[in-house]
Parts: structure tokens; C-alpha cells; sequence
């Protein structure tokens, strides 16, 4: 009897766990079904990925939709539409929004509304604040939340826990890994007075300076191991911390900014003024050294955009009165894929980064591997592709991109959903079918 499958990706070159292999992949009910279908075998539909690299489904673990919110800026289903034609399967959305996610009845607003007008799956994080504390042991365990988020330095939002006494209540109210927005707010307090309206872009960086990121990730690493609650270090931006982590490698992951791996301070903030900040700072040429070595070694763990949009003409406002936070979710393949093809990382690196990598860490199921079994999600690229990135192809309502006139080498072609062909060669296919993403 001819097997038939739902859907066939036929020619492709599959980078599966142990390598990369020519094979035709088949899918039944949204879960990969065969690695290597018979030649005789029948699918409803077809998808020819000749030419193509065929990856598990790429995950952006970092992401601020801004919904609920401004829908002039974002939203959920706006991003969600970028996130798929930039490739991506699944994304992670942060709980800063208006209002913040931060108890069960927001999140369940927000999860039946991400399954009815998401593009991708998603996950969701929910805010720890001083006051609701007592209730984040069960937070952590509804369905949907890939972790518990917490403000440890003040960022776009209402979210912040600044004191040792607080953080190390959420660190026992738990068991989960919980994920750090890492800066020391006392010190960015302290060093606020020293600049005026109207100073350098660049001196965004400097205001935000190494010790502020280092004396923040120094304080929560003391109380992960003195509690034992594991963390995951979000955006980390300097040497010094990426050095320092390496001895907490037992409680502790990484997470990189495809930001601080592209782009050098101060000449960002010169050429792209508002458009160049973000929190943490994109710094200088050192420590983006030191992000590629922790790359190539092994130290990070995830790679994510930290997508957070702003109104245009909001970016265009002087220093310090500009938000901080750049678009990102629908170029961060994109770019990764023009590091690849520049030698600065393997494709199978990049995957192990972008698929397995946050779904090791965040504990979802079913997701971050080709293997028979698991949900059908694929990004189906173009290695030898070569496009410009402009701001009038951004799916955000904002309209605008820091990486706006790059040139790159590498483009994702087709992104697949649990077996639904959601985008193909540059377009949006059928209709909104994201779910809520399962976690261990």
C-alpha cells in the first residue's frame, strides 16, 4: 500500500540533530511523520524545497509584541505576520505590555487571544513584581508560560524588582528557570544625573556602562546559587559578564542579542542616533568579540531579536527622552543566516541556538528538532540568496528597522507551522493558525 502523507518536503537537505542529509520529510495530523518517505509516496500537498535547507522549525525567544498596547506600534498579530515571513515558527512574548501580564486572568486573555489571531505558535512570559509574588509558583505552571520575567534594571514598562530582598523571594517562589532582565538599578540611578536632554546618542552606552550589566548579573548569580532557582541571563552584552558566567554554567544559561553580535557602538548611535538604542547598549567592537568567542565555545545557549518597537517618530526624539528598543523578530534569520555564510558560525550552530537551544531551555515540548514525532514545524531556507533588507518590507505597523539598506546573503523561503504552509516566498499564506506552545 502507497503511503500518503498530509504534506511532503521533497529535495531538501534536512539538518537533522546528527547532520545534514538529503531526505524527503512527511507529515500526518501536524507532527513529522517519516524522515525519508518512500519514492512512491502520496501527500495532499507538496512542497518542493529543491535547492533549500530544511531546518527545524527557528524559535525567537525575546520578543515584545505590544499587545495589549498600541496596535499602531504592534501587535499580535501584525508581529506574528513578521515573524513568519522572517522564518521563524515560534516566538516568546514578554509580559510589559499595557497592561502588564502578571496574573492568571490577564494571562488567560491573552493566551485565547493569541489562538485566534497568531500567525506562529507562541509562548508567554509572566511579570514578577513585588506584589504578586505568592502567586508565581502557580503562574509559572499555567499553560503557555515558557517562563517567569523579571526587571531587575528599569526598561519600557512598569515591571521592575530592583532589591536583593524581593528577588530572592521570587527565587524561592518556584521551581522553574526564571529569565533576567540584568542591570543594577541603583547604579543606572546614580549615574542618571550625570547627563542632560540633548547629550550624544552614544551616551546611552555610557550611562548604561559594563559595571551596570556586571554588578546586576554579579548580584542574581549570588542568589540563584544561594536558592538553587536556575536562570537565564536575557541579552547579555559584555565580556565581563560572558567570562564570569562561565563558572555558573550548573545554574545558569546565556542568552545573545543578534544586536550585540551585529552591530558596534559608538558608531551605531552615530549613524542610526535614535534607532541604535536599546537596553542593554549595543557596545563596542570588544565586547562583540567576546560574543562570537562565546558563540563558537559554546557559552550561549539562545540567540533572540529582544523585538521591542517604538512609534517612528518617537525614535526620532533626543537622548535620553528616546524609548529604548529596536524592531528585530522578522530580520533576526535573516541576519543570522549572513553570519553563517560569512564563516562566523555553522549552520548546524545556528540551529542548535535558534531551535534546540530555546526549547532546551525553556522546556517546550515537541519542539527544536527534526524528529519523527515532533510538531511539523520547518524554516525552509535559501543559503545562497541575496536580498536587502528595507524598511518598507517590515510587517510592523512602526514601519522601521535598524538594519534598514543591508545587504545579506541567506533568506528564509517558506516557514510551516505544525504542517500549515504559513509563508512562501515572501508571502503570507491562508489564514492566523498559532497556538499556544506546550511546556514541560
Amino acid at each position: 500500500m502507497t503511503a500518503h502523507f498530509d504534506l511532503i518536503i521533497r529535495g531538501g537537505i534536512a539538518v537533522l540533530p546528527w547532520g545534514e542529509v538529503a531526505a524527503d520529510i512527511g507529515v500526518r495530523h501536524g507532527r513529522i511523520a517519516a524522515i525519508g518517505t518512500p519514492p512512491a509516496a502520496t501527500a495532499t500537498e507538496i512542497v518542493n524545497a529543491q535547492g533549500l535547507h530544511v531546518l527545524p522549525g527557528l524559535i525567537d525567544p525575546h520578543v515584545h509584541l505590544r499587545d495589549p498596547g498600541d496596535a499602531a506600534v504592534e501587535s499580535i498579530p501584525t508581529g506574528t505576520r513578521g515573524a513568519v515571513l522572517g522564518g521563524l515558527t515560534a516566538v516568546f512574548d514578554m509580559p510589559n505590555t499595557t497592561p502588564s501580564i502578571t496574573d492568571t486572568q490577564r494571562l488567560a486573555w491573552k493566551r485565547d487571544y493569541v489562538q485566534s489571531v497568531a500567525w506562529c505558535d507562541m509562548g508567554l512570559y509572566v511579570g514578577g513584581t513585588k506584589t504578586n509574588i505568592d502567586d508565581l509558583a502557580a503562574l509559572e505552571v499555567e499553560p503557555g508560560v515558557c517562563a517567569i520575567k523579571i526587571f531587575a534594571g528599569s526598561s519600557t514598562g512598569d515591571l521592575m524588582v530592583e532589591d536583593d530582598v524581593n528577588l530572592e523571594r521570587i527565587m524561592r517562589a518556584g521551581k522553574r528557570r526564571i529569565a533576567y532582565h540584568s542591570e543594577d538599578e541603583y547604579r543606572l540611578q546614580a549615574r542618571k544625573p550625570m547627563y542632560k536632554s540633548g547629550d550624544p546618542y552614544r551616551c546611552h552606552a555610557e550611562w548604561r556602562d559594563v559595571e551596570c550589566a556586571f554588578l546586576g548579573t554579579r548580584r542574581l548569580m549570588a542568589l540563584a546559587r544561594a536558592t538553587g532557582r536556575p536562570a537565564h541571563i536575557l541579552h547579555v552584552s559584555t565580556q565581563e559578564e560572558l567570562e564570569y558566567l562561565a563558572d555558573y554554567r550548573d545554574i545558569a544559561t546565556t542568552e545573545m542579542l543578534v544586536n550585540h553580535l551585529t552591530q558596534v557602538g559608538p558608531d551605531c548611535y552615530d549613524r542610526l542616533g535614535g534607532f541604535g538604542v536599546m537596553n542593554p547598549p549595543i557596545r563596542d567592537q570588544r565586547h562583540m568579540d567576546a560574543a562570537w568567542a562565546a558563540v563558537a565555545d559554546g557559552r550561549v545557549d539562545t540567540i533572540g531579536s529582544d523585538h521591542a518597537p517604538h512609534a517612528h517618530a518617537a525614535k526620532l526624539k533626543p537622548w535620553p527622552e528616546v524609548p529604548a528598543g529596536l524592531t528585530g523578530v522578522q530580520t533576526l534569520v535573516p541576519i543570522m543566516l549572513d553570519h553563517v555564510n560569512a564563516g562566523r558560525l555553522s549552520l548546524a550552530r545556528m540551529v542548535d541556538l535558534m531551535s534546540a537551544g530555546p526549547a532546551r531551555v525553556y522546556g517546550a515540548l515537541n519542539k527544536g528538532r527534526l524528529v519523527a514525532g515532533y510538531d511539523a514545524d520547518f524554516t525552509l531556507v535559501d543559503l545562497k540568496a541575496t536580498r536587502t533588507i528595507t524598511n518598507d518590507w517590515i510587517a510592523a505597523p512602526c514601519g522601521w528597522t535598524p538594519f534598514d539598506g543591508m545587504s545579506v546573503t541567506g533568506w528564509p523561503i517558506a516557514t510551516i507551522v505544525r504542517g500549515h504552509v504559513v509563508m512562501r516566498d515572501d508571502e503570507v499564506l491562508g489564514a492566523p493558525s498559532g497556538r499556544i506552545v506546550r511546556f514541560a
